[in-house]
């Protein structure tokens, strides 16, 4: 099958067409493009030195919310209160650092510089969020993501310290509960998330979840704890 070439006009193809996900190619990484992409389900994924490639994988890897699973050995972390969190305090360290932290079984990063422009525009423009966790007055973990509707779509995480992650993503769900979200998109399976609840659903079922949560207003502006 074909691969979509994008041009400046601001449009995608269905997600049913996608092979092995791809949705197409090209295009920009403008604002307007990247929020109509994560509204048809679709997200930026690619490595330094390629076009730009738009993904909507099939299945897709999803936390519905009251799935989310604290481990006894997790709740005692917390239990412990040596981390504590903000919301959008620090959005640029916290995306840096994501762009920086090694994974198993990936060279190099995705979140190439053209991304982080991005994404910090998609940040100064209300629609992209940060949570940073704090151990001794430093940062030693983090997530950050894009907010829609009911839908956050979880892009990267990092921890310099053991389990600040998984506190991040804790805290972060318990934050899009109170705000009644209906799930949060973690794209690709990872084993990391799959222990905190996450898991594969059917791409149609996933957007029509995504249409559902999109008939709501979204939180968009800079979020604190409330």
């Amino acid at each position: 099958m074909p691969i979509y070439l994008l041009n400046e006009k601001l449009q995608f193809p269905s997600v049913e067409g996608a092979e092995d996900g791809i949705v197409a190619v090209g295009g920009d990484l403008s604002s307007e493009r990247i929020l109509l992409a994560y509204q048809k389900g679709i997200f930026p994924w690619y490595n330094e030195g390629e076009p730009i490639i738009w993904h909507s994988p099939d299945p897709r890897f999803v936390l519905l919310l009251d799935d989310l699973h604290i481990s006894k050995q997790m709740q005692r972390v917390i239990n412990k209160n040596e981390f504590s969190f903000t919301l959008d305090t620090d959005f640029s360290s916290v995306i840096h650092a994501c762009a920086h932290a090694k994974r198993n079984e990936q060279d190099g990063t995705w979140i190439t510089k053209d991304m982080i422009a991005a994404y910090c525009k998609l940040h100064d423009l209300g629609y992209a969020h940060s949570i940073e966790v704090w151990k001794n007055d430093k940062i030693v973990g983090g997530i950050y993501g894009v907010s829609l509707g009911k839908s956050f779509f979880g892009e990267s995480m990092f921890h310099t310290e053991s389990n600040a992650s998984k506190f991040a993503f804790i805290k972060l769900v318990e934050i899009l509960k109170s705000k009644q979200f209906h799930f949060l998109d973690a794209q690709v399976f990872t084993e990391h998330v799959a222990t905190l609840g996450a898991k594969d659903i059917d791409r149609k079922d996933f957007i029509n979840r995504l249409e559902n949560s999109l008939q709501h207003e979204s939180w968009i502006g800079k979020w604190t704890i409330v």
